[in-house]
C-alpha cells in the first residue's frame, strides 16, 4: 500500500505544473509520520526525482536518523533570539535551489521571531506557489477547529495550530496509523523518547484513553476529507445541489467563548461540506465609540479567527439582532444558524417581555434550524450534521450561474491603481465607472446600492482590505473591479491601512453566486504572498498577471476548475 501511494504521488508530480502538497497525518508523536516521509523520499530519489530535505526533526530517534542518510539536505538558517541560537528552515535557500520535491516536517510549527512568516505552513504555501512539491507531516490535534475538543478530552492545550483549510487543500493525505498498544510499546522500548522521559509520558499524554481519543479523531478527519472530495464531484455534476443548507454562526462582541463557537461551526460546515458565514450585528450600543478598547480588540480577534477558519465574515448594523440574522439567513439560503447559549434573562425582565436572541430566533425561525451551543462551559463532543435539517428557505430563481475565475472576469480596464491617498467615495465612483463604461444612469443606481450596503456595516476591514459589494437586479452576470491603494484611503477608519479593494456586483437573484464570489475574493486578498506581489506592481496589466498566476496555482481554484470539467463532460456525454 505505501508503494502504491508513492507511485500515485510520483505520477502527480510529473503531470503537475504547480506545487502539490502531500501530508502524512497521524495522531501523536512516534507513530511514524517522519519515517514514512523519508522512505518515500528515497523512492522518489531512486526514480530520478530531485528531492531535498527542507527541514526534518528526528528528535533523537535512531531509526529516523538513519533514513536521512543519502538524502540531500538544505542547511538550516540560524538566528539568535534572547541569547539562544535557534534553527529554522531556510525558505530563501529552498526557493533558490528550486528542487522538484522538498520535505518539510512539523507543518504546524511556529517560526522564530523575525522570520518572514509566523508559521511554517505559510512557508510551505510560498514553496507551493513557486511550483515546488511538498511532502509534510502533521498530528491531528494541531488542527485549529479541534482545539477545544482536544483540551476537553485530554486536558491538554495545544499551542501550535494551523487552519483546517491547510489540510482540506492538500492534494494527498496519508493516514499513518499504529495501534495504541504498539505505540506505548515503542515508547517503553525507547524508540520515541529517551528512557528518562518514558514513565512521565506514559502517565500523561500517552495513556490508552488519550491515544484512543486521538486515533478516533484522526479517523473521523480522514473520513471527512474523503467525503468532501466525493461531494465536490457530486456538486459539480448536480450544480443545484450545492447552494442550499449553508451554515451561519452568530458572533457577539462580548461572547463568553466565541473561539469555541467558531470551531464548532467550522467542524459542522466541514461535515456538511457547506460554505459557512460568521455574522456580527452591531447595535447602536456597540458602536466603536461606545465600547471599550478591550472589547474592540476581542471582537477584532474573533473576526480574524473566523477568517482563518474559512468563514466569510459579514458585519451589519441593526437594532433588532434576531431580525437581522433571519433576514440574512433567508436572503442567502442559510439552513443552519449556530448561536451560543444565552445567559439567563432575569425573571423581572421576562415579565416585561424580554427574551434572549436565541429564544427569538427559535420562535421566528420558520424552518431555519437553530443550533444552540454551550460555548461558555463545555464543548459538544460531536458536531456531526443534525439528523434532520428543516428549512423552508426560497430556492434560487433558475439555474445558478457558476462564477468564473477572478482572472477570467477581470480585465486591465477594470483594475485601478491609486499612488496618492484617495477617499472612499472616489474609490466607489471610479470603480463603478470602470464597470459600467461611464453609463450615468447605471452608475447612479449601483452607487446607491453600494452606499446602502455600507450603511449596514463598513466593508473596509481591519485586515487592510476592502470588499464593497451589492446585488443589482438589472445585472445578468457578475461584474468585478479591483483596485490597489498604494497611497492609502483617507477615510477608511481601519487600524491597518487599506492596501487593496475588490468590488463585486452580481445579479439580484443569485445569492449563492454572490457569496461564492465574495468568499473567493476574500481568499485572494488574504493571501500574504499575493498581497506582497501586488504591492509592487505599477500597472493594471501587471496586477492582472499576478492575480491570474495566483489562481493558476491556487488549490481551491484548480479543484473548482476540475469539478467544472467533470460537469461539462457529464453534460456532453463525455465527448
Amino acid at each position: 500500500m505505501p508503494e502504491d501511494r508513492a507511485a500515485s504521488f510520483l505520477q502527480m508530480i510529473r503531470k503537475s505544473q504547480r506545487g502539490r502538497l502531500k501530508i502524512y497525518l497521524g495522531y501523536g508523536p512516534g507513530v511514524g509520520k517522519t519515517y514514512q516521509m523519508l522512505i518515500e523520499a528515497h523512492r522518489l530519489l531512486a526514480d530520478g526525482i530531485d528531492v531535498v530535505i527542507g527541514i526534518v526533526e528526528t528528535h533523537g530517534r535512531a531509526e529516523t536518523q538513519r533514513q536521512l542518510e543519502g538524502l540531500p539536505v538544505i542547511p538550516r538558517r540560524k538566528q539568535e533570539y534572547h541569547g539562544i541560537v535557534v534553527e529554522e528552515m531556510d525558505l530563501d535557500a529552498v526557493l533558490a535551489r528550486k528542487p522538484q520535491v522538498v520535505l518539510v516536517d512539523e507543518l504546524a510549527h511556529t517560526n522564530a521571531p523575525d522570520s518572514r512568516n509566523p508559521k511554517r505552513y505559510q512557508d510551505v504555501q510560498e514553496i507551493l506557489a513557486a511550483g515546488i512539491h511538498v511532502i509534510s507531516a502533521l498530528n491531528v490535534q494541531h488542527l485549529e477547529s479541534l482545539y477545544n475538543t482536544v483540551e476537553k478530552l485530554l486536558n491538554v492545550k495545544v499551542r501550535e495550530r494551523l487552519p483546517d483549510s491547510v489540510l482540506a487543500e492538500a492534494d494527498v493525505v496519508v493516514n499513518v496509523d499504529l495501534a495504541a498498544e504498539d505505540l506505548q510499546r515503542r515508547l517503553q522500548e525507547g524508540h520515541v523518547y529517551p528512557k528518562d522521559r518514558v514513565a512521565s509520558a506514559l502517565e500523561n499524554f500517552f495513556t490508552s484513553s488519550n491515544l484512543e481519543h486521538l486515533r478516533e479523531l484522526t479517523m473521523r478527519e480522514l473520513a471527512s476529507q474523503l467525503d468532501l472530495k466525493r461531494r465536490e464531484v457530486r456538486s459539480a455534476t448536480s450544480p443545484q445541489s450545492g447552494g442550499a443548507d449553508q451554515i451561519m454562526v452568530c458572533l457577539s462582541s462580548r461572547g463568553p467563548n466565541s473561539a469555541k463557537l467558531l470551531r464548532y461551526a467550522s467542524r459542522l460546515a466541514g461535515r456538511l461540506n457547506r460554505n459557512w458565514y460568521a455574522v456580527y450585528v452591531q447595535t447602536p450600543s456597540e458602536e466603536p465609540t461606545a465600547i471599550d478598547a478591550v472589547t474592540q480588540r476581542l471582537l477584532a480577534d474573533t473576526l480574524t479567527l473566523a477568517n482563518q477558519l474559512g468563514a466569510t465574515v459579514f458585519t451589519f448594523k441593526g437594532q433588532d439582532i434576531a431580525d437581522t440574522i433571519l433576514r440574512f439567513a433567508r436572503e442567502y439560503r442559510v439552513a443552519n444558524v449556530v448561536i451560543g447559549r444565552p445567559r439567563p434573562v432575569p425573571w423581572w425582565r421576562r415579565l416585561m417581555g424580554e427574551r434572549s436572541v436565541a429564544a427569538q430566533l427559535i420562535q421566528k425561525s420558520g424552518g431555519v434550524t437553530v443550533i444552540v451551543v454551550d460555548a461558555e462551559t463545555q464543548e459538544t463532543q460531536s458536531v456531526d450534521a443534525p439528523k434532520e435539517v428543516a428549512t423552508d428557505l426560497p430556492a434560487s430563481n433558475g439555474q445558478p450561474v457558476p462564477p468564473s475565475t477572478m482572472g477570467g472576469l477581470l480585465t486591465a480596464d477594470h483594475i485601478l491603481i491609486w499612488n496618492d491617498p484617495v477617499s472612499r467615495e472616489d474609490i466607489f465612483t471610479q470603480m463603478v465607472k470602470s464597470i459600467t463604461g461611464g453609463e450615468l444612469i447605471a452608475a447612479e443606481a449601483i452607487l446607491k446600492k453600494l452606499h446602502e450596503r455600507e450603511r449596514t456595516g463598513s466593508t473596509f476591514l481591519n485586515e487592510g482590505v476592502a470588499l464593497p459589494h451589492a446585488r443589482v437586479d438589472e445585472l445578468t452576470v457578475p461584474k468585478i473591479a479591483f483596485g490597489l491603494t498604494h497611497g492609502g484611503v483617507l477615510d477608511a477608519g481601519t487600524d491597518k491601512p487599506i492596501e487593496a479593494v475588490f468590488m463585486l456586483l452580481s445579479p439580484g437573484n443569485e445569492a449563492s453566486t454572490h457569496l461564492q464570489m465574495l468568499a473567493r475574493a476574500g481568499r485572494m486578498l488574504q493571501n500574504r504572498e499575493l498581497r506582497r506581489r501586488l504591492a509592487k506592481v505599477k500597472s493594471p496589466a501587471a496586477a492582472l498577471e499576478e492575480i491570474r498566476d495566483w489562481e493558476q496555482a491556487d488549490p481551491a481554484t484548480i479543484k473548482r476548475t476540475q469539478s467544472s470539467g467533470v460537469a461539462a463532460s457529464a453534460a456532453t456525454g463525455g465527448r
